[in-house]
């Protein structure tokens, strides 16, 4: 008689200083088929994921010791791709803002019900879970490569490359880029982007639209001093040059 297969169930850890909502959200996640760890501050963080390695990280932003957003930039810093949710107070907007910009893939708000964190989490591990490509941002399917002066664009491996060398690029960062490489020469407005990139995170800012065009520039110019390819176009939005 074959054996039957068991998956083992998605191990998310959940790093926040509130022993009440810490027990809320590892209790709900759990009541979801999640696998749930938990942590008390973003201190213990690298010794706790050389122990394990969860498929997600749900990140409170403010923490004693270390915060989190210092948490979440030493990961960045090792070229750690894991998904990391943030967890943030309103009053928080311009820390989500550089969140966003060093690598968080997505933020909650508080208060917020744990069902809509579940939701972010699924729309995360989707997004993850071939290979950690990202999910396309639009519905008609990409051919295997699109070239743009400057731009490759490698939709099968979730990868674009720029003058010939390959972009170290955040999930947003690849999903806004490719959505720019895909229609060159064409102005979107940051509503347009925003419904294409951040379609499943609703409370999307156009802060978050231009934090993300700043650091997409960053990368590009570390490659090409001289490298500006994406337009700014005052009160409408943004294009991609198509010039050489």
């Amino acid at each position: 008689m074959v054996p039957m297969r068991t998956n083992q169930p998605t191990q998310i850890l959940v790093v926040d200083d509130d022993p009440e909502l810490r027990d809320l959200l590892r209790e709900y996640l759990t009541s979801q088929g999640f696998a749930v760890s938990v942590l008390h501050d973003g201190d213990g963080l690298q010794a706790r994921l050389e122990r394990e390695r969860p498929a997600l990280i749900v990140l409170d932003l403010m923490m004693p010791k270390v915060d989190g957003l210092t948490a979440l930039r030493n990961l960045r810093a090792k070229n750690d791709d894991i998904p990391v949710i943030l967890l943030t107070a309103r009053s928080d907007e311009i820390d989500r803002i550089v969140g966003l910009e060093i690598g968080a893939d997505d933020y909650v708000t508080k208060p917020f019900s744990p069902r809509e964190l579940v939701a972010r989490v699924r729309v995360i591990l989707r997004r993850a879970g071939n290979g950690n490509a990202p999910a396309a941002a639009a519905a008609a399917p990409a051919p295997a490569a699109t070239r743009t002066p400057g731009f490759e664009l490698r939709a099968a491996e979730a990868r674009i490359l720029f003058a010939g060398q390959p972009l170290d690029l955040t999930r947003y960062e690849y999903l806004l880029l490719k959505t720019l490489v895909e229609h060159p020469g064409h102005v979107l407005s940051r509503a347009q982007l925003m419904d294409r990139v951040w379609c499943d995170a609703p409370e999307t800012l156009d802060r978050t639209v231009d934090a993300h065009v700043k650091s997409l520039r960053a990368k590009l110019r570390a490659i090409d001093d001289n490298a500006d390819p994406i337009q700014t176009h005052r009160g409408m939005g943004y294009s991609l040059q198509t010039g050489a």
